[in-house]
């Protein structure tokens, strides 16, 4: 057993197939992505949008490694439904609380299947005029996109397998692993 299956209780390790990005090795992509936000936005004040839920917990993360001024907000969005496989139809369950209009917006994404929920949620942003907005997705899935979005900073690229933890769930489960796994297919099929 790696060590990181170690760090969780055997309720959770049960349909673990095997971890894919250690909790380490999230920890340096972080800290890593916040140096080039600090350098990128230094003299400016960034707004954070995290889109929920699994955006939560890099969103607090890479906020605690920033050293300049933050803002943070929300968006929620469903386009998978029950499904593990997204729809590609965009609703909007929770806007933005902030105008953005002027601002500099960082979105913070947990993954990037197909690009389409990415794609609409850009074009609504940008819509309300920010003065810049980019974009942070822990990882993406390079070969499953259909649209092509442009991610100014990149996390980890994973194969097309289903994965979970830090804050990636399967029925709400999984989230709060502090790793990146893969789910054994038994579990969601």
């Amino acid at each position: 057993m790696s060590d990181e299956l170690e760090l969780i209780g055997p309720e959770l390790r049960e349909h673990i197939e095997r971890v894919l990005i250690t909790s380490a090795e999230i920890e340096a992509k972080l800290g890593g992505i916040a140096e080039r936000l600090d350098r990128d936005y230094a003299g400016k004040e960034l707004l954070v949008v995290g889109v929920l839920k699994g955006a939560f917990v890099v969103m607090a993360d890479l906020a605690r490694h920033l050293t300049i001024p933050v803002s943070v907000d929300f968006m929620a969005v469903s386009s998978y439904g029950s499904s593990t496989k997204s729809s590609g139809v965009v609703r909007i369950l929770k806007d933005l609380d902030a105008d953005i209009e002027g601002r500099h917006v960082l979105l913070v994404e947990d993954i990037i299947d197909s690009g389409l929920t990415l794609d609409y949620l850009l074009k609504n942003l940008r819509s309300r005029r920010p003065a810049t907005i980019e974009v942070f997705s822990l990882l993406s899935k390079p070969g499953k996109q259909k649209v092509d979005v442009d991610v100014r900073y990149p996390g980890f690229d994973v194969d097309d397998v289903f994965v979970v933890g830090y804050g990636l769930d399967f029925a709400e489960r999984y989230r709060n692993l502090p790793f990146i796994a893969t789910l054994e297919q038994s579990a969601y099929s």
